[in-house]
């Protein structure tokens, strides 16, 4: 069981939370062509270490996180809050 560093509510078991993808990842412009929307939805790296993604504490105070996780050991070294949403 992985235990996240909730900045509001403290820590809890990872059951409280969703995870909500890969946190580095850019959309494209609404006018972007079809292969850049293929490669933003469809195409994802599998990364081996230091990773950042977003969580949402969706049994908690419901906020969303940037958590940054290694992929091997599911160690976490850093969580922040986003500002506005998942966008920040």
């Amino acid at each position: 069981m992985l235990i996240i560093h909730c900045p509001l509510c403290g820590p809890r078991a990872d059951k409280e939370f969703t995870y909500g993808g890969d946190a580095n990842r850019t959309r494209p412009s609404d006018d972007a062509d079809e292969a850049a929307w293929y490669d933003y939805v469809f195409l994802r790296d599998n990364p081996k270490g230091w990773h950042i993604e977003f969580w949402q504490h969706a049994q908690g105070c419901r906020a969303w996180l940037k958590v940054e996780r290694h992929t091997v050991t599911h160690e976490i070294r850093k969580v922040t809050a986003c500002r506005n949403g998942r966008n920040g």
